[in-house]
């Protein structure tokens, strides 16, 4: 089970300025792998957050397993950043469970995931081993995106542009939603995750600055 904190007001706006190179680096590979994300999926939601989340599993992943390394190579306490890494990963797992149930990805979605998650997995990695102050501020970056992605998404439902179908129950046991919750209540959660993994991350390469 999660409690996303999902009740508690969410900083929807918040965008972190970039300071420097790397900064303006990590922002602008964001907004050029949002453009192809905008054209390829236009407004299907559900079937963008699929692929995406898939992708977005990754970085908790590999900054894990590179710390674990890290902290055992230099015979230092890791400060948390093990387990909040690794928990992030996990969290942006279940959003991806949640989704496959509610959009159900084609044959083709489902290639394209496979090569999506094998280019970014091996870009990912050597950019944390390059700058893991870059890689912690590029999923910051991502993270701003699927904050503004949900909130798009949600409202898509609030017009009922989109259906509120009944939430799926690994959605209910995950969050503790309500036995009758609906695709509101999964959003809303998921995108209090996302905004969340947005300041632990940005807060991360802010501590690598230093």
């Amino acid at each position: 089970m999660h409690d996303s904190g999902s009740q508690l007001p969410v900083a929807l706006e918040r965008h972190y300025t970039p300071q420097n190179c790397s900064d303006k680096v990590a922002l602008a590979f964001t907004k050029f792998l949002r453009f192809f994300a905008d054209t390829f999926f236009a407004n299907r939601y559900g079937h963008r957050a699929v692929v995406l989340e898939t992708v977005a599993a990754v970085p908790g992943m590999v900054g894990g397993a590179l710390q674990h390394l890290r902290s055992l190579r230099r015979m230092q306490s890791d400060n948390g950043w093990i387990h909040t890494l690794l928990d992030e990963a996990e969290n942006e797992r279940m959003h991806l469970m949640t989704f496959i149930e509610i959009a159900q990805p084609s044959t083709f979605e489902r290639l394209l995931i496979v090569c999506a998650q094998g280019i970014f997995y091996n870009m990912f990695f050597l950019l944390y081993l390059v700058s893991s102050k870059t890689a912690h501020r590029v999923v910051g970056y991502f993270e701003e995106e699927a904050v503004y992605s949900y909130t798009e998404y949600l409202a898509g439902v609030d017009s009922g542009k989109y259906e509120n179908i009944p939430a799926p129950q690994i959605a209910i046991d995950y969050w503790k939603l309500s036995p009758d919750a609906r695709l509101r209540e999964v959003i809303v959660a998921v995108r209090a995750d996302e905004a969340n993994h947005r300041d632990v991350n940005h807060a991360f390469a802010d501590q690598l600055s230093h």
